[in-house]
């Protein structure tokens, strides 16, 4: 589980929902919404923009969040570690895990396709504390 929050620290899609900005702010858009068949969930696809200067609140999500990285930046961790999140890269952050504590770095701006199936009903992101 541990291995889990360290992936999910690196990134963390609809933290954009939580983040606060230290130069500029983030940017979510929902592109489509609907319910999951037969269950109680539902099923939310969007796109997150990170500006450099910008920084992510540790949170969890009430389900599955799948992310893809569109266009690649350098992200500054809790830690004072440094990653580059490259473009291409896919990853899944489990429910209830905390994750997306960190800091765009550089010039480019990180940019996540996502998709979040989340209980009905419930936010979508919940700050860690």
């Amino acid at each position: 589980m541990i291995k889990y929050a360290a992936l999910g620290t690196l990134v963390g899609l609809s933290l954009i929902a939580s983040m606060t900005a230290h130069a500029q702010s983030s940017k979510r858009t929902e592109l489509t919404k609907g319910d999951l068949t037969g269950t109680n969930m539902e099923i939310v696809v969007g796109t997150v923009e990170v500006p450099p200067g910008a920084s992510g609140v540790l949170h969890t999500h009430p389900g599955e969040e799948a992310y893809f990285v569109i266009d690649g930046a350098t992200l500054l961790l809790p830690d004072g570690k440094q990653i580059s999140l490259e473009s291409g890269t896919a990853k899944i952050n489990i429910r209830d895990v905390p994750h997306g504590a960190f800091k765009v770095t550089g010039d480019k701006t990180l940019k996540l396709l996502t998709v979040h199936i989340v209980d009905k009903g419930k936010p979508m992101t919940v700050p860690v504390k």
